[in-house]
């Protein structure tokens, strides 16, 4: 396989990394410590088409394919892990099942205020009783004739207290997923507890709660019951985001390291002139590297229309490790100094954690890429 980037592919990143190093960076701890999203950035996300990534032109999107999606995500982790965990929860997920499963008319009626960023989007499937099996949750849609009644709790919903519109997955029987657009304000659809997390502070995550919420026809997205292999799909693209996104985590860590590395002098030379420093920066850009190529074969092969499920499971599984393990040795390369909050890899640190988890959890990643590998064999 070969492939090489566009001149256009490279002038979005570049617009993107500008942005990121002169908006972003200089703001990101203060965002962090304030530990809500800045809403006030928003338009200027849109205003570069960052809140519609992949939206086709004809819904006021960017159009983008995968590959320079993926070059977008890892600018914006690099910049910051919360604003980037945000626009992948909106673009990925909420967005990304639109995309997969809505019809002409719905992507008429929600993507475009979507993609000129009125108000972010979210995606609520995980629930406090079910996490990795997703099939098996709690929450209900009642059909009642003229439409259908949403009741339940969901869990660890990021821009749960933030979203002007959600796609929501519940059960519309027993073990049958159904997915339904709802727009905030809807009776009964309010947020839930916000939580404290290790990291990504400047990210919202909350639970959506659902109280006799109704809903008409036209908000089911896809067939009733037939939502589960529509959510597979969207997590399938949104493993690439993930990866991406981690692959600039670790990235970020990584030059801080090294800068500080070129700086820092002991025993009368830079510590970057001993073995052991030189051998941890050596093994964490070599990963990185390595992450990056494994993220952008996935989204190679998602824009050739080829299957891709497990490329992203890999891709996924490599880069958020790849980038904790590069934040961790970052830290270690700053010494005390790391531990501070005066560095940003503390913050890195935490927030690579989370990629570890979201869009299915490091296990599993084993076990898709697994099973998959048992069947080829056997």
């Amino acid at each position: 396989m070969e492939f090489r980037y566009r001149d256009d592919q490279l002038l979005v990143r570049d617009t993107v990394r500008d942005f990121v190093r002169t908006r972003i960076v200089p703001n990101a701890d203060r965002w962090n410590e304030a530990g809500t999203f800045p809403l006030e950035l928003l338009p200027e996300l849109a205003s570069l088409g960052l809140t519609g990534l992949a939206v086709p032109a004809q819904y006021g999107g960017a159009g983008l394919d995968m590959v320079t999606v993926a070059l977008v995500m890892e600018e914006l982790g690099a910049g910051d892990g919360s604003i980037a965990l945000t626009l992948a929860a909106h673009n990925s997920l909420c967005i990304g099942h639109l995309l997969v499963a809505a019809n002409e008319a719905q992507k008429r009626r929600w993507l475009p205020p979507l993609a000129r960023g009125e108000h972010l989007g979210a995606w609520a499937l995980t629930e406090p009783g079910s996490g990795t099996d997703a099939i098996a949750v709690q929450s209900r849609a009642q059909n009642v004739g003229e439409g259908y009644v949403l009741n339940g709790t969901k869990q660890f919903i990021t821009n749960a207290a933030l979203a002007g519109f959600v796609v929501v997955n519940v059960a519309s029987a027993p073990r049958k997923l159904s997915a339904f657009g709802v727009q905030r304000g809807t009776a009964g659809f309010r947020p839930g507890k916000t939580e404290r997390k290790m990291g990504l502070h400047a990210s919202d995550t909350s639970q959506l709660v659902m109280e006799d919420v109704r809903v008409g026809a036209p908000d089911l997205i896809g067939g009733e019951g037939e939502a589960f292999n529509d959510v597979k799909k969207v997590l399938d693209r949104g493993r690439i985001g993930i990866g991406a996104l981690a692959v600039g985590l670790g990235r970020a860590s990584l030059e801080t390291a090294t800068a500080y590395a070129r700086e820092r002098k002991q025993f009368g030379r830079p510590i970057a002139e001993f073995e052991m420093i030189q051998w941890k920066l050596a093994l964490a850009r070599t990963e990185l590297d390595a992450a990056r190529l494994l993220v952008h074969r996935a989204a190679w092969l998602a824009d050739r229309a080829e299957s891709f499920s497990i490329a992203a499971s890999k891709a996924k599984l490599f880069a958020s490790e790849a980038a904790s393990r590069a934040a961790n040795e970052s830290l270690q390369v700053l010494g005390g100094y790391g531990y501070l909050r005066d560095y940003p890899v503390e913050r890195h640190l935490r927030d690579a954690r989370l990629m570890e988890i979201g869009e299915g959890t490091s296990e599993v990643q084993r076990i898709i890429i697994a099973r998959d590998l048992a069947a080829q064999t056997a």
